[in-house]
């Protein structure tokens, strides 16, 4: 069941794992750790854009979209998503406990990192 803390939607384990498993197209979920995180163990197929190079690339993308931001615990991608709300974007949701709740399996190395928001929408 989701929640939300500071106008953000919190997702849970079992909502994010259907989310993943489904393998639309949307919702989009990011992860927002440091890239040396990502390779310990990430959610399978899950692209990385890094927390700090967001800023630099908010204006590519598509606020049409609905993201959900992942980190080590949710404390960053809580901040993640509260900056793109103010930044005009009405769909965005936390994964409430981050990878420290993912219960599901891990994908290991530097399978999908993201330097280009526009890989995001092929």
């Amino acid at each position: 069941m989701s929640f939300e803390v500071d106008g953000i939607k919190q997702v849970e384990f079992e909502e994010l794992q259907s989310i993943v498993k489904a393998g639309k197209a949307e919702p989009i979920v990011i992860d927002v750790r440091e890239p040396e995180e990502y390779v310990e163990g990430h959610i399978n197929k899950i692209p990385l854009i890094p927390m700090h190079n967001l800023p630099a690339l908010i204006d590519d993308f598509d606020k049409d979209k609905e993201y959900i931001f992942v980190c080590r615990s949710g404390n960053r991608s809580q901040n993640v998503a509260l900056f793109f709300k103010d930044c005009g974007f009405e769909k965005v949701c936390n994964y409430s406990g981050g990878m420290l709740a993912w219960e599901g399996e891990l994908a290991t190395g530097m399978e999908n990192v993201i330097s280009d928001v526009k890989e995001l929408y092929k």
